[in-house]
């Protein structure tokens, strides 16, 4: 049995399921190939089945702008999270330094 047909077999007999499984299928293609639209309507579409998803949609629509930018701009702030852990790596191994000048000197030497 592959996973489609596992897939498929479950959202027959649960129709609830089958609500929840095609709302995430919707939300991950849209993020996925960036299609703020098809992320709205799902996310505004979108009725309650008492699960946990209806959680995760509201916490979608609460935050809809943000979440929108998301899917229409490439912007990332990974790169930025990538250097202040580096910085709280390099002050929790160092315990401190003598003046704040020598942590600046440490800070330039590993990102040069």
């Amino acid at each position: 049995m592959t996973r489609q047909n596992a897939v498929d077999l479950i959202t027959s007999k649960f129709s609830k399921f089958a609500e929840v499984y095609q709302t995430y299928q919707d939300i991950t293609k849209a993020l996925n190939e960036r299609n703020s639209e098809l992320l709205e309507s799902t996310i505004l579409d979108y009725q309650k089945t008492n699960t946990e998803m209806d959680t995760a949609i509201q916490t979608l629509r609460q935050n809809r702008k943000y979440v929108l930018n998301s899917a229409k701009f490439e912007y990332s702030n990974g790169p930025l999270e990538g250097i202040n852990c580096k910085i709280k790596t390099l002050k929790r191994t160092c315990y401190g330094f003598a003046n704040q000048k020598f942590f600046f000197l440490r800070i330039d030497c590993i990102f040069s």
